[in-house]
Order: structure tokens, then C-alpha cells, then sequence
């Protein structure tokens, strides 16, 4: 599987997940992706490296031994790590192809927003909202 950011600089590859596909909801992974929750995803660092963007690629400690992995050009977060762990965790949302699993649970809900609504009250379209008429 293929993933990169948002302005294809910062480019990598990973063979296969470890782990099942989750969304967080934690209130790092809120706050670096301006989402109310990210879906993620492990993979075993002997199935993943960086291909392209070496330059542009920046980390930030977020929490102690944990770095978080980003496009220093456009902002995208595709990777975090615990540096002592033999995982990488994908921010699935960043693979260019399909992973082949699909979300299995939602995790940290004691941080969730209060705002999140999951009812059929909330309209859905496959685009961008009409226009006002």
C-alpha cells in the first residue's frame, strides 16, 4: 500500500497492516488533525518505509516517546510512533490505495467532542452542500 500527503512530497509504503483499523478519538490525534476523531491503523516496521520527501518530512514529540510524523509543506500528519515499539501507526486516511480492512472499533470516547452526532438526522451528500437556493 501506497500513502502520502497532501501535496505529494512526503511519500511512503507499508506491505500490510498488523492491526485493525480504529478511529481515535483521543484529544492528541484531535488536536494534530483538526478532526473530531482520525482513523488509524499498525504496521510492523519491517513492512513499512518512507520513499520520497525526506526533506520535507518533520516529527513532533507529542506526548514523551512518541513523535508524530508530518509534511513540514503542507501540514499532513501520516505517521506517529512509539520509538520504543516495533509498530508504526498509519493515518489510514493518508494511504493512497485500499488498505482491504475496514474500522473495527472507536477508541478513547471519554475524549470525545460533544458535538458529534452519529444519527440518520445529520443529511449526508457525496459531495459538497447544495447551493442555497
Amino acid at each position: 500500500m501506497r500513502g502520502s500527503c497532501l501535496c505529494g512530497t512526503v511519500r511512503y509504503e507499508a506491505k500490510r497492516l498488523a492491526g485493525p483499523i480504529v478511529h481515535c478519538h483521543c484529544q492528541t490525534c484531535r488536536k494534530a488533525h483538526s478532526a473530531a476523531f482520525t482513523s488509524t491503523a499498525r504496521a510492523d516496521r519491517a513492512d513499512f518505509r518512507w520513499t520520497a520527501g525526506d526533506e520535507a518530512r518533520g516529527a513532533f514529540e507529542s506526548t514523551p516517546g512518541k513523535l508524530r510524523h508530518f509534511c513540514t509543506r503542507c501540514g499532513t500528519h501520516l505517521v506517529a510512533e512509539w520509538v520504543a515499539q516495533p509498530q508504526v501507526i498509519l493515518r489510514v486516511a493518508t494511504l493512497d490505495d485500499d488498505p482491504g480492512a475496514r474500522p473495527s472499533a472507536h477508541i478513547w470516547l471519554s475524549h470525545e467532542v460533544p458535538w458529534l452526532e452519529y444519527t440518520a438526522d445529520v443529511p449526508s451528500f457525496t459531495e459538497a452542500l447544495p447551493p442555497k437556493a
